[in-house]
């Protein structure tokens, strides 16, 4: 089937497109345009903006953590979605749900970024039952008993590189995440606050050692996508300093440190907390290899979810329901469930608000700054239409800083920031560089071969109204929304996973030592591409990866 999109203004910054072109699909795909061609339909996207698909490099959508945040919290969740979207919950939707909210909006592919690897298979199997939506994962070590003793014992690097790679096949995984190096385990020995320069109280290994091995394995194994760091001291007032040494801990080394905007904290003002967003955009400055997400908070009720259990259990006094959940995940890591509800008119939740802002604009190149409430902890997904609007609309910003608790207005930068962010800066965000730092060659952009996922949004002078309400999405060819849409459909998922390679040798000895410290043979970790397909209900799309480090 030939589709033509005709009269749209093409934002593709993958291609240096900016401008009214017609657009062709053939079977999924994008082709190049042929004027000689009779299209068997015609889509007119004239006054209308057209984007690639969106991407979201990190959120919330599978695994065990989120069914402990059902199981808390469900007296405040509705009944799965059923059309009514009044009455369905906002903060943590059902699988169906986020599948339909994602696509509303535009967005095409999502990634989950703690995939805890004896919990791989319970997440790709949540994923794969999100519709309409391809899907991926990042394999959370760093944590985990075994890599711990061989940095303890100062394993040669290759091994460690094996250990590492053979996880991320083994859990179908793209990318490899890091939370609280080395400080969930150490919460286990009863250490209550860990820096990135503690040494741990059982294996004597920091931090900082934890993020140079595993950053060099991940360079070296040939991952796209850097390590994936949620860094020490989560929320802690003056933890600019943490993140400071841990960009110096990758000695040089890409990293990307996510949800920034609860790490970018100092400690002076009458409260003893205050911004360091333009520290942080400095250190960004002068660290070209550092790539971060903002993890923007957004007002109202959420729950929090993470591995972090260390901070997670600091948080439960915070708790709005006063109730929380904290698991021990074995030899792995942990988990910390806290509901949370930030408040307008309160001092911190209205500074962590002006505190990502800050971020977002100024950090001033788009490609190397992310697009994401770190769902559903900042805030739900649903809300990047408001949030862009903040970015993209200075009045706008200026009412609503107007409207927070005064004193947190006044003690941040927000107010004298003029920028706005362009639509092409925000297709940048949200559309290619996500796909250019997982390398995914397949979507982000708008240009021959790639898939043909397309949103076109009705120019409108409300922004947040036009990127909550596309005219059309396509995914792969599909028409989904719109006029003429069919979302009962929908194509199969694909789920993004990292070829890599390791020496099997090295697998066999691991997996002696793993047996002492586990349940159950290391070997049962392993997902094949027929169970991904056949149980999970997703296909594997490999995506290629930089050999031995090169690019």
């Amino acid at each position: 089937m030939l589709t033509r999109i005709t009269g749209g203004h093409l934002i593709d910054p993958a291609s240096s497109v900016d401008s009214i072109q017609d657009l062709w699909i053939r079977d999924g795909v994008m082709v190049a345009e042929d004027p000689s061609s009779l299209a068997d339909r015609t889509i007119d996207a004239s006054d209308c903006l057209v984007m690639a698909g969106g991407i979201d490099l990190h959120t919330h959508i599978g695994g065990g953590k989120l069914t402990l945040a059902r199981l808390l919290l469900q007296d405040q969740l509705s009944a799965p979605f059923g059309g009514n979207r009044e009455s369905e919950n906002r903060f943590l939707p059902a699988a169906g749900v986020v599948g339909q909210r994602y696509l509303d909006m535009g967005y095409t592919t999502c990634f989950e970024p703690a995939v805890i690897p004896c919990n791989a298979r319970a997440a790709h199997a949540e994923m794969a039952d999100i519709p309409g939506i391809d899907t991926g994962g990042y394999c959370l070590l760093g944590n985990d008993d075994l890599l711990l003793q061989l940095l303890a014992e100062k394993a040669p690097q290759a091994l460690i590189n094996d250990y590492v790679a053979w996880m991320v096949q083994a859990t179908q995984c793209i990318a490899v995440k890091v939370v609280n190096p080395g400080g969930i385990n150490a919460f286990k020995f009863n250490q209550r606050s860990f820096d990135v320069d503690t040494p741990h109280p059982n294996y004597g290994v920091t931090p900082a050692t934890i993020i140079r091995r595993l950053c060099r394995a991940v360079r070296e194994i040939g991952l796209v996508h850097p390590l994936h760091v949620h860094c020490s001291n989560l929320g802690v007032p003056g933890n600019i300093a943490s993140t400071r040494k841990t960009i110096e801990a990758a000695d040089g080394l890409p990293i990307h440190l996510t949800h920034v905007q609860f790490h970018c904290y100092g400690s002076e003002g009458p409260y003893k907390m205050s911004s360091a967003a333009a520290e942080l955009a400095e250190l960004l400055r002068s660290h070209p290899q550092v790539t971060v997400d903002v993890g923007q908070v957004m007002f109202g009720q959420t729950v929090t979810i993470s591995a972090d259990s260390m901070h997670q259990f600091d948080n439960t006094r915070f708790a709005k329901p006063r109730k929380s959940a904290l698991v021990d995940v074995e030899c792995e890591a942990g988990c910390g469930v806290v509901p949370f509800r930030y408040r307008r008119r309160q001092f911190v939740h209205s500074l962590q608000w002006a505190i990502g802002l800050e971020l977002f604009l100024m950090i001033e190149d788009p490609s190397r700054v992310f697009l994401t409430t770190d769902h559903p902890n900042g805030g739900p997904f649903t809300t990047y239409p408001h949030l862009i609007r903040l970015l993209s609309d200075r009045a706008f910003r200026e009412t609503a800083l107007a409207e927070i608790d005064p004193e947190a207005a006044a003690a941040s930068q927000l107010g004298g920031i003029s920028r706005e962010y362009t639509m092409k800066e925000i297709a940048t965000m949200t559309r290619s560089a996500p796909a250019k730092i997982l390398g995914l060659r397949d979507v982000g952009r708008l240009s021959e071969g790639a898939n043909a996922d397309v949103v076109i949004y009705k120019n409108h002078s409300n922004i947040e109204k036009m990127f909550a309400e596309p005219a059309a999405v396509l995914k792969r060819g599909q028409l989904v929304r719109g006029v003429g849409g069919d979302s009962s459909h929908l194509p199969p998922s694909f789920t993004y996973t990292a070829d890599v390679e390791f020496d099997r040798d090295s697998i066999g000895m691991l997996a002696k030592r793993y047996a002492k410290n586990g349940t159950f043979s290391l070997h049962r970790l392993a997902i094949s591409d027929d169970e991904l397909e056949a149980t999970l209900g997703s296909t594997a799309r490999k995506c290629q990866t930089r050999r031995g480090g090169s690019a």
